[in-house]
C-alpha cells in the first residue's frame, strides 16, 4: 500500500476530507487508513461537495474488496491497483468513477506552494477551489436567512 501514490497513511478522516476539498473536484479520491479498524483502509472520493468513505481490506486469501452499496456484487481483486481501475468506470457500487487521483506528492507539492513567500505578490493558489466556494455560498445563504428572520420578527414583534 505504501507505494500507491494515492495512498496518504494515517491521516484521519478531517484531512483526507480537507486533501479532497482542496481539490475540489467531483470524482477526487484518495486512499488513506481507517480510523476505527486497524488494518483496514478507507477510499473516498469526493462528489457534489460530500466525501463518501468505502473501506477496503485484504481477505486470508490475498484479494482486496471493498464495501460498496448494498445490493452490489462484492468483487475481488489480486492488486489494489486492479480495484481502482475497477472503481474508475461508472455504476460500480460507488458515489462516482475514481477520476482525480489526489496523490501524496501533489498535495505535499500544493502544500509548499500554499505558503507564503518572501517578496511575492502572485497568488499562491492557480485554480479556484469549487469545494470551498460552494461551502461559503452555503453559509452566505444561512446568514441571508436569519437576516430575513431577524426582519419578519421585528415586523410582528
Amino acid at each position: 500500500m505504501e507505494n500507491l501514490p494515492v495512498y496518504h497513511g494515517a491521516i484521519g478522516k478531517e484531512e483526507g476530507e480537507r486533501r479532497l476539498g482542496q481539490d475540489g473536484r467531483d470524482g477526487s479520491y484518495l486512499i488513506r487508513n481507517s480510523d476505527s479498524v486497524p488494518g483496514v483502509y478507507c477510499l473516498c472520493v469526493l462528489c457534489t461537495g460530500c466525501v463518501y468513505t468505502y473501506r477496503l481490506h485484504l481477505d486470508d486469501g490475498g484479494s482486496w474488496a471493498a464495501e460498496t452499496a448494498p445490493g452490489v456484487h462484492k468483487r475481488y481483486f489480486r492488486k489494489i491497483k486492479n480495484l481502482i481501475a475497477a472503481f474508475q468506470k461508472p455504476d460500480q457500487g460507488i458515489a462516482m468513477p475514481l477520476l482525480y487521483p489526489v496523490t501524496a506528492q501533489s498535495r505535499a507539492q500544493t502544500h509548499m506552494e500554499a505558503e507564503p513567500r518572501c517578496n511575492s505578490l502572485s497568488p499562491t493558489q492557480s485554480r479556484p477551489n469549487h469545494y470551498l466556494k460552494s461551502q461559503q455560498q452555503l453559509a452566505g445563504r444561512g446568514q441571508r436567512n436569519r437576516n430575513n428572520n431577524k426582519d419578519l420578527q421585528q415586523a410582528h414583534g
